[in-house]
């Protein structure tokens, strides 16, 4: 406790010019993650490119607080891939193997999908909204292309512990403004 209070001391005698530079340091560092986050929108050509697994139904091919890289090329896709999907009106993303597939029309791109986690019993029909049946690629967020294993664990943390997300948000911001600048 002494430290942080040591740095909110040291932050009540910066000068207004130096306190500046750090708000426009914090700025960039903000900018940075949010224009890395919009470039892997861009080659992957997912919305969500980066996503971590919040339950143990894909056990055991990936566990609790992996970090999934996903991609939505303009491929169709195959029985056996593992996907991200979205349920309408609801905000947590699903990672689950593609388990069935039916062909609407020639076109290869317009397919019907069936999903099922590994270590589910049965398949995520009773997930989808009521009266549908299938998933369709709208449903779709991406094609699981990478792991980082455990990684996103600080992830679920601060899902399950909202009050965590503000209290290392606050000291982040807190080290930022009061770091040193090397060259003085």
């Amino acid at each position: 406790m002494d430290v942080i209070l040591g740095y909110v001391d040291e932050f009540r005698h910066m000068k207004f010019r130096k306190i500046i530079l750090q708000i426009v340091s914090l700025a960039i560092v903000v900018g940075s993650a949010l224009s890395i986050w919009k470039s892997l929108q861009v080659v992957s050509f997912s919305e969500s490119p980066v996503v971590v697994v919040l339950s143990g139904s894909m056990e055991p091919a990936y566990y609790r607080g992996d970090i999934l890289f996903l991609t939505y090329f303009n491929k169709p896709f195959e029985v056996g891939d593992v996907i991200v999907y979205k349920i309408k009106d609801q905000d947590i993303p699903i990672v689950h193997r593609v388990l069935q597939i039916q062909q609407k029309s020639d076109d290869p791109m317009d397919q019907l999908i069936l999903t099922k986690g590994d270590n589910n019993q049965v398949d995520d029909r009773a997930l989808y909204p009521r009266k549908q049946m299938w998933l369709e690629r709208s449903d779709i967020m991406g094609k699981i292309e990478g792991v980082l294993p455990y990684v996103g664990y600080i992830t679920i943390l601060l899902n399950d512990y909202p009050s965590l997300k503000f209290v290392m948000i606050g000291l982040m911001s807190l080290f930022v403004l009061t770091a040193k600048d090397p060259q003085s």
